[in-house]
């Protein structure tokens, strides 16, 4: 039913995935002149025009996926989302903000210096230029139906790589089981959930953990994005899925395989972290620089994402626990 449109991305990831199917498109891609055009080529190629686009669906709210939603909804398109997603690309700058703020203060207490984290925690604001803040006109719960094409496809809430992140799931004629899975799982990659901040600005803004060394209640806590990220895949894998249409690159014909291979090397990433905080007490930053020798500054909200979400992992199995030494959150093994 859906047909692959490559879009061009300024980003590392290369192009994105929109797909097509009737007069629906699903993630139509950043917001840039180059994309705009590609999507354009596209359209022509099925004797379409934007005008003639009905429904856009969001699978998550990363610029990638979303910036062009605001042009097709200019030219008569309604915009499809779930809450989190609505709420987050209304006012993709707002929601940045809010981001910079808090992880200024959460990497510094981490272990990383304030000036590395604020020159870290500024890179995205070049995001800003392909991410146009865009009005939702249907917002999908989890399990809603969605008319595609003659077809109810369902909207369902998955955890781990944005937030509000939704896939869409649907039969074919033949019976087999297809979803539109946007970045939860990428065919050659291995997705990095990338860390959040609390849902309510004024949460928690400490080590992310359940100790002592300290949580606020005001605004709720920080989301363990990488543990709630690996309970999601081996939901999927036990759907059995026939294929995954995925947010990059080429389709995924073997999906629960492709989610073992995710999840194995999501295991070894934590025993490689075990292994380091077992040396002695060590900070996220110095976990982060044990992965990855050489790590540019552009990478270094990726690498904190890694090195905080293997530690949340090993903190919800009772493996390791942070402790507070002089403002600086450090991690060892338990005993």
């Amino acid at each position: 039913m859906f047909r692959r449109l490559s879009i061009p991305t300024p980003f590392q990831i290369g192009p994105v995935n929109a797909y097509i199917a009737g007069r629906t498109l699903v993630d139509p891609g950043p917001g840039s002149e180059e994309a705009w055009a590609a999507l354009l080529d596209g359209l022509e190629a099925r004797e379409l025009a934007p005008t003639d686009v009905e429904q856009v669906l969001v699978t998550h709210p990363h610029p990638d996926h979303f910036g062009l939603a605001s042009r097709l909804r200019e030219a008569g398109a309604r915009v499809v989302a779930s809450p989190t997603t609505a709420e987050i690309i209304a006012d993709f700058e707002a929601r940045l903000d809010y981001e910079q703020s808090y992880f200024v203060e959460f990497f510094e207490r981490h272990g990383m210096a304030r000036s590395t984290a604020e020159t870290v925690t500024d890179l995205p604001e070049s995001f800003l230029r392909v991410a146009p803040g865009v009005e939702t006109d249907e917002v999908v719960e989890d399990g809603d139906a969605v008319e595609v094409a003659g077809v109810d496809v369902t909207a369902e809430a998955v955890a781990g790589h944005a937030p509000g992140e939704t896939i869409y799931t649907y039969e074919t004629d033949d019976g087999e089981e297809w979803a539109v899975v946007g970045d939860q799982v990428l065919p050659d990659i291995t997705p990095n959930p990338l860390l959040q901040p609390p849902a309510e600005e004024g949460g928690e803004r400490t080590t992310g953990s359940r100790s002592s060394a300290g949580r606020r209640s005001d605004g709720g806590e920080r989301p363990r994005v990488l543990p709630a990220f690996n309970r999601s895949l081996a939901d999927l894998r036990e759907r059995d899925f026939d294929r995954f249409l995925p947010g990059h690159r080429e389709v995924i014909d073997r999906p629960s395989e492709r989610i073992d291979e995710v999840l194995a090397a999501h295991e070894e990433r934590t025993g490689n972290v075990k292994e380091i905080v077992a040396e002695g007490p060590t900070t996220a930053v110095e976990v982060m620089n044990d992965l990855f020798d050489d790590l540019p500054a552009t990478e270094y909200f990726s690498g904190m994402s890694e090195a905080v979400g293997h530690l949340d992992v090993l903190d919800e199995r009772g493996e390791v626990e942070p402790r507070e030494r002089g403002g600086v959150v450090v991690w060892e093994v338990t005993a």
